[in-house]
């Protein structure tokens, strides 16, 4: 695991959308992270984590 994704990681336990999005930008998987945080911090977190480390 190289710095950056864990650096991203940490991003993404604190902010999920914040992580995906660097990582990703503005595309699909931002927006289905933002919408699991806004129903709930841990889905977002988790879905951010898998996305992230895939």
């Amino acid at each position: 695991m190289s710095t950056a994704t864990f650096i991203d990681i940490i991003l993404a336990i604190i902010l999920p959308p914040l992580g995906v999005f660097l990582k990703f930008g503005c595309k699909v998987e931002f927006w289905i992270c933002l919408v699991l945080t806004l129903l709930g911090y841990l889905p977002g977190i988790i879905y951010a984590i898998f996305v992230i480390t895939k």
